[in-house]
């Protein structure tokens, strides 16, 4: 048996498969640890494959292999991943985050290990970009990307068939980059002001605009001024991300999935799509921007996919 692991900001979901062409089963899901030690995430997925395994009737001792699919950036100590995650850890950012701790990183990688005999940690957009990639809307494509566009803005990469990792595993963090000069003070948890996350992740619409994304879109969608004034600002921010993206590493479609995204695609996609198109035709023609083929669940298949 094989336990496939999603670690967001928001959420922790542990599912159990046989192997990679099975059902995933047992799949439970709840808030991320953010309180105690800095192993409380360890211990929280070591917890929910006990519990997943007892009501399945499986032997937890049968599970060798554990697919980590996760939100980054990552740190390596002694080459086993720790998480530095903007927002699990309150440490990076300090308490004007909001976070209700002072870890600096999450432990993972190190307690996993000692239970189970394969345990392979990537950052969740590259799991998650290997899955389109297998099973999903990146399938014989070469030169592409996933993002996703949730509580934080993650980004995997694929130049020439191969996905980029970078020095300690972190490739893809565009959502930390500047695309505008910001005059907002919007504090990103990596500590970053006006940065892409800071100014559009789901977390930062919630503080920024004092609704969550749902609200904000359904009432832009109905057409009210200044939600639609609002959220066509953000997908200028967006949009400009997807851009330099494809400019810099000429990618021919991007994969886009995440809640913020998932939930107001058909608002969202024509509005991206609009920020890359007539730009550098050199460069951007023939690109395209299209939903994850695996939809809301590309989180729980790219976990399968590091276990392939």
């Amino acid at each position: 048996m094989r336990a496939c692991v999603d670690i967001g900001g928001t959420k922790v979901a542990v599912s159990l498969s046989a192997d990679s062409n099975s059902p995933l089963i047992g799949r439970r899901s709840e808030p991320t640890a953010k309180t105690g030690n800095n192993d409380a995430v360890a211990r929280q997925i070591l917890r929910l494959i006990d519990e997943i395994s007892a009501e399945q009737g499986i032997d937890a001792t049968s599970i060798e292999r554990v697919g980590v699919s996760s939100a980054g950036p990552f740190v390596l100590r002694d080459g086993l991943v720790e998480l530095a995650t903007p927002n699990i850890c309150g440490g990076i950012a300090g308490p004007a985050r909001g976070l209700p701790n002072d870890w600096m990183t999450a432990i993972v990688e190190a307690p996993l290990r000692q239970r189970f005999a394969n345990v392979r940690v990537e950052n969740d957009a590259v799991a998650a970009l290997e899955a389109e990639r297998t099973w999903g809307a990146l399938k014989g494509t070469d030169h592409c990307a996933y993002v996703t566009w949730s509580t934080g803005v993650g980004v995997g990469l694929c130049v020439d068939g191969r996905i980029l990792h970078g020095k300690n595993g972190n490739a893809g963090h565009a959502g930390h980059s500047f695309v505008v000069d910001d005059d907002s003070g919007a504090l990103c948890g990596c500590g970053n002001v006006g940065d892409v996350e800071a100014l559009v992740a789901g977390n930062s619409i919630a503080r920024r605009f004092g609704q969550p994304p749902p609200a904000l879109f359904a009432a832009a969608a109905a057409g009210e001024p200044q939600a639609l004034a609002t959220t066509e600002a953000l997908c200028r921010v967006m949009g400009r991300m997807l851009y330099n993206l494809i400019a810099t590493l000429d990618l021919q479609r991007i994969s886009l999935g995440g809640s913020v995204f998932w939930h107001n695609r058909d608002f969202l996609l024509p509005r991206l799509q609009a920020e890359i198109d007539g730009k550098l035709l050199a460069l951007t023609g023939g690109a395209v921007l299209v939903p994850a083929g695996l939809g809301d669940k590309v989180g729980d298949y790219a976990a399968l996919a590091l276990l392939d």
